[in-house]
């Protein structure tokens, strides 16, 4: 019985490793998403995704448009505001303007929406593409969390928040 007791405890010790593992690696799951990639996206559209980026690690301010704090929908209004494209305000406005197209078209510049909130599938956050490779879409976004940064539709997450995209120009 002595013998028997440190072989029970080695074996479950090993079988809750390998149950932790294999639970981390369901929250890395990516998904691939379906993209016409032969489009070649505008110099316009190109010039504005290079300017978002400028604010890249910017920290999340409701409300905010300028480097000391910004939100996801002031992120968007200011990069097209300074290429004389005005856009409404709030992501509630955003979310109807321009046109809406599928996600198997979305290119460098389109806005894509998503709902966040649990149970939910009212639009409450936008992003601007930045990035369309085979498989895997790319968005500009400001997040409440760790501010402005790049995230992808690929990751799970975002991938079932997704709700819709628009060509705004």
């Amino acid at each position: 019985m002595k013998r028997l007791l440190p072989f029970l405890f080695l074996t479950l010790f090993i079988v809750s490793c390998k149950s932790k593992k294999t639970a981390s690696s369901k929250n890395r799951q990516t998904h691939s998403v379906k993209v016409n990639t032969t489009a070649k996206p505008t110099a316009e559209a190109e010039s504005i995704v290079k300017y978002a980026k400028t604010f890249s690690g910017t920290r999340y301010k409701y409300g905010g448009t300028t480097k000391k704090g910004m939100d996801c929908s002031g992120l968007i209004h200011t990069s097209y505001k300074k290429y004389d494209v005005n856009l409404p305000r709030t992501t509630s406005t955003l979310k109807s303007t321009g046109d809406w197209i599928d996600l198997k078209e979305v290119n460098v510049g389109d806005l894509v929406f998503f709902a966040t909130k649990k149970n939910s599938r009212n639009v409450n956050h936008v992003g601007i593409v930045t990035s369309v490779r085979p498989g895997n879409v790319e968005f500009l976004h400001a997040s409440s969390s760790r501010g402005v940064m790049i995230s992808s539709l690929a990751e799970k997450y975002w991938y079932f928040s997704f709700v819709q995209a628009r060509r705004v120009l």
